[in-house]
């Protein structure tokens, strides 16, 4: 009994009527323009034949590894390495290098990095920004059709997306805050610009509006996602006479949240006996720390994994794209926040 024979290239013209180049020009993302339609005919084609292009192939060809641009903030900030292990798992499984850029949240390095990526005409690029400002190279990148956005995504640049639903995840975990009595909130927002900064802190307006409160008159404060900066708004919380603390303080990231109950208890403020914290990300050090942090869930790995095939779809590697580009931001429950007795103004 023989083997069936691998189906070839000229299989998949055949079976999508077009030319053996057509194909070749979107197996390998040529920049030869190829039709919408008959893209999605030749990815169709290589699906129902399940012919797999040979990365060896195009390597030699080219004289070059097919390899996929990863910028990105840092890797100290737990929820970005999760994206980025997302992100390497797909790749491995389709021999693909990862190169990956880290930018510190620096503008400058950012726009380095982008166009480093686009004249080393790696294959594409998966971008997570730390500053929110578009760049020319970025654009340059964008209009190759050869960029996906990841958690964050920039004014005036057209590229795919995936995110999770920041919006719904703060306002769903301003309304537990809510209904465990508190109405002395204080918001510590993510760098002004940012996607998720704004999604988030619209959120935390939407829940706080359908409770009767005006968000003008609820105090925010601005964080930049690290564990230092919620250390700076708990020394300015607790710089206030006692009487105008909050009761609880939402904050927008799991670091930001960390860093400030830390300071508190460094100071002998209990959390939640006196003032209560949530987060957002569910990075594992928040269920880890004392009390363990309630916070908002947002799949990383899973984000990262979406990231990267959806690029390889759209290189024309890969012919289904990912199953969901936004994925669902869930409440956990833990110990950060405590009950406010209805009408007391203090902790039960």
């Amino acid at each position: 009994m023989t083997d069936t024979p691998r189906p070839t290239i000229r299989d998949v013209a055949r079976r999508a009527e077009v030319s053996i180049g057509t194909v070749s020009a979107v197996i390998n993302n040529s920049g030869r323009p190829v039709a919408a339609r008959t893209r999605e005919r030749v990815l169709q084609a290589i699906a129902d034949l399940g012919f797999e292009p040979s990365n060896a192939a195009r390597s030699l060809k080219s004289r070059r590894i097919s390899s996929i641009g990863f910028i990105v903030p840092d890797l100290g900030n737990a929820f970005f390495a999760d994206v980025a292990e997302g992100i390497q798992l797909v790749l491995d499984q389709a021999d693909f290098l990862l190169v990956l850029c880290l930018t510190w949240s620096d503008t400058a390095r950012e726009e380095h990095y982008a166009q480093v990526l686009r004249t080393q005409r790696l294959d594409g690029v998966i971008y997570l920004s730390g500053t929110g400002r578009p760049s020319p190279s970025l654009q340059a990148l964008a209009s190759r059709g050869a960029m996906v956005f990841v958690d964050e995504c920039l004014p005036g640049i057209e590229a795919p997306f995936i995110s999770a639903q920041n919006r719904q995840g703060a306002a769903a975990v301003t309304r537990h805050v809510l209904a465990c009595g508190h109405r002395k909130l204080l918001w510590l927002g993510g760098p002004p610009g940012l996607w998720t900064s704004e999604q988030r802190l619209a959120g935390y307006h939407d829940a706080c509006r359908e409770q009767g409160l005006n968000p003008a008159q609820l105090p925010v404060m601005d964080g930049d996602y690290t564990e230092q900066s919620g250390k700076r708004a708990a020394q300015q919380i607790l710089a206030q006479p006692r009487d105008q603390w909050p009761t609880a303080v939402l904050c927008a990231n799991d670091l930001m949240a960390i860093g400030l109950i830390r300071h508190c208890q460094q100071q002998g403020v209990a959390v939640p006996e006196e003032l209560s914290v949530t987060g957002f990300d569910d990075i594992p050090a928040a269920a880890r720390i004392s009390p363990p942090l309630t916070t908002v869930r947002q799949p990383g790995h899973e984000m990262g994994a979406a990231a990267a095939h959806l690029l390889l779809h759209r290189l024309g590697y890969l012919a289904a794209a990912p199953a969901r580009e936004a994925f669902p931001a869930t409440v956990k429950v833990r110990g950060s926040v405590g009950e406010i007795e209805p009408g007391s103004g203090s902790r039960g």
